[in-house]
């Protein structure tokens, strides 16, 4: 199961999120309470061990932009927000191979969503970082050859349960492990990512188990046998 923390804003809290477990960290650049500075931003990733996936998260931003400030920070991709068209979202992609394209839960764009070449598809709430939650079942309008990370309202408490439900490639949170914007909470860090990784597992075992084996057939009977069943109308009676 693909964890990714969002709302990273101090060297610390990246620290604990990835000696905790977490695959990848995301950064705000988009007005926010957690956003930050692209200089800052590159003082962090440069600490960061090779194999975590850094993005930065972008709202309403030009492709060009985008792309000047993932590669000056030294990040490995670019997570999308607002209104972008497909074509947008292809520049992006094909500048950034880790491009995260994110949509509200039931915008008709979902639908479509193969259109934007994404890295993955991320389904969040109304309001990105509010922690409110969506109905999951919405989740069904991403096309199924695509990979779905859900964002929105995630907790250590929901997290199970979401997974277990919509059965995605992966998991965002920003809130939900917080303990003030911008702030993470070990804690409930800690439980996040272990939860989540403990439902994919399951996830995983459950798809790897042999089906099992159908019942065998119930052997024919002789008339007369225990339990065979006697046509009575067979003998005229």
């Amino acid at each position: 199961m693909f964890v990714k923390i969002c709302g990273t804003t101090s060297e610390e809290d990246a620290l604990l999120a990835v000696a905790m477990g977490a695959e990848a960290l995301g950064f705000v650049f988009a007005p926010s309470p957690r956003q930050m500075r692209p200089q800052d931003v590159a003082d962090i990733v440069k600490r960061l061990p090779p194999e975590i996936l850094t993005i930065g998260v972008f709202k309403d931003d030009v492709p060009e932009r985008i792309v000047h400030i993932v590669r000056s920070t030294g990040l490995k991709g670019a997570q999308i927000h607002g209104n972008f068209t497909a074509d947008d979202a292809v520049a992006v992609r094909r500048a950034i191979f880790h491009t995260f394209v994110s949509f509200t839960a039931g915008d008709p764009r979902v639908e479509q969503a193969h259109e934007y070449e994404p890295y993955a598809v991320l389904l969040d709430g109304a309001r990105s970082g509010s922690g409110q939650a969506f109905d999951w079942t919405l989740a069904e309008d991403v096309p199924a050859e695509l990979r779905l990370v859900v964002a929105g309202g995630l907790t250590t408490d929901n997290v199970v349960d979401v997974i277990r439900t919509v059965r995605p490639w992966g998991v965002d949170v920003v809130s939900g492990v917080e303990s003030s914007p911008g702030r993470k909470d070990p804690v409930k860090l800690r439980a996040f990512i272990a939860k989540a990784h403990a439902a994919g597992k399951e996830l995983r075992d459950e798809a790897r188990a042999p089906a099992p084996e159908p019942p065998p057939e119930p052997a024919a009977e002789e008339p007369g046998s225990p339990g065979a069943f006697y046509d009575w109308e067979a003998d005229g009676l």
